[in-house]
């Protein structure tokens, strides 16, 4: 008896090291996560049209003035840029891991569906019914938004709008998660249609203010849509990570979670929402920006496992990273032109998903 005793004691004492030694591991590649990004953020400010040091960018960082020329250039310039890109990479990719989860659908994501191209038809509706776009007599601004904040007063209320129709058929009985992915394809799809009419009848001025704004763009951002951006993700994180337990519920199935206590309704209709405001404001203020909330979830599945204890961090240092060396990348590559940072991710997006679904490992 004293030996079963001692060997049971022993077991679970293996069963508790290993256990510390698995989630030791999924720490250890959250903090690298953010050491490279942290890297990435000086690298990001210090290359451009004008190349600063990195270590007179930290200086700058810090408070010391090494150049008032450079102090302009980041802060008024590179720095909201960088940090727009890590806050959106990061709204964007946990929007997609909640998705993802709560529909249990590895295709759940604000671009797959269409609360992005509701955002792009609300815009186009704000240009061309609500004449926001304008010309400029300068070769330079040849084209601008000259009403910003109504287009994406317009874009945000159409993508909100996609949210109320996809959870309006979930309160239909019956109704399966996949059924809600295919009501968002085909409201994407609509809305796709809607913004071709309306570029069809539009003039020169008011297509090319529709396509400027389409192309997803982090420099956009001021300090100022910057902080709001930030307040609402910061929210909406606070809340999955609450709710990261009932997510490892799910996805072991309904009845699972069900048997488990967890009212599977009531947090698939709140993630849905909180998700949906997220994408809603990055990309009312940004622009479409496709794939990041897509293929980002399923980049740190591969590294951390499904656990939303950790998933849903590192998924957001996946995003920030992703866009930010998108960014990056779109801010040199055909120098002294600038890049509209989704046409990268598209770009990168799309091999990159079907490297992951031919990888091996089932997604």
């Amino acid at each position: 008896m004293v030996k079963m005793l001692n060997k049971s004691t022993g077991n679970e004492g293996d069963i508790s090291r290993q256990y510390k030694e698995h989630t030791s591991r999924k720490y250890t590649y959250i903090l690298s996560g953010l050491v490279l990004l942290f890297v990435m953020l000086i690298f990001s400010i210090s290359i451009g049209s004008v190349d600063i040091p990195p270590m007179e960018v930290v200086q700058t960082l810090t408070g010391h003035t090494v150049s008032v020329r450079w102090d302009s250039i980041i802060w008024n310039i590179r720095l909201p840029q960088v940090l727009t890109a890590i806050v959106a990479g990061a709204g964007l990719a946990v929007s997609g891991v909640v998705m993802q989860s709560i529909l249990r659908n590895p295709l759940g994501s604000p671009f797959t569906l269409g609360i992005s191209n509701a955002a792009a038809f609300g815009a186009a509706f704000a240009v061309m019914v609500l004449g926001t776009g304008s010309t400029h007599s300068t070769v330079g601004d040849a084209v601008v938004i000259s009403n910003p904040y109504t287009t994406t007063v317009v874009a945000f209320a159409f993508a909100l709008a996609v949210t109320a129709i996809i959870l309006a058929f979930s309160r239909f009985r019956g109704v399966t998660p996949e059924v809600m992915i295919l009501v968002g394809v085909a409201m994407g799809s609509l809305f796709s249609a809607g913004t071709m009419f309306l570029q069809y009848f539009a003039d020169d001025v008011q297509l090319a203010s529709m396509v400027f704004w389409t192309f997803g763009d982090v420099s956009r951002a001021s300090w100022s849509e910057l902080a709001l951006i930030t307040g609402i993700t910061l929210c909406t994180v606070i809340y999955f990570l609450l709710e990261r337990w009932k997510y490892n519920a799910i996805d072991a199935g309904d009845e699972t979670a069900k048997g488990l206590g967890v009212n599977v309704e009531k947090v698939r209709l709140r993630g849905m929402m909180c998700a949906s405001l997220v994408t809603a404001i990055i990309v009312a203020f940004l622009g479409v920006i496709g794939f990041v909330g897509l293929i980002c979830p399923h980049m740190a599945r591969r590294i951390i496992g499904d656990d939303h204890r950790f998933l849903i961090i590192g998924s957001m240092i996946m995003g920030s990273l992703l866009l930010l060396c998108a960014d990056t990348a779109a801010r040199v590559l055909i120098d002294p032109y600038q890049l509209p940072v989704a046409v990268l991710t598209s770009f990168l997006g799309a091999p990159t998903f079907i490297y992951l679904i031919l990888g091996g490992r089932r997604i």
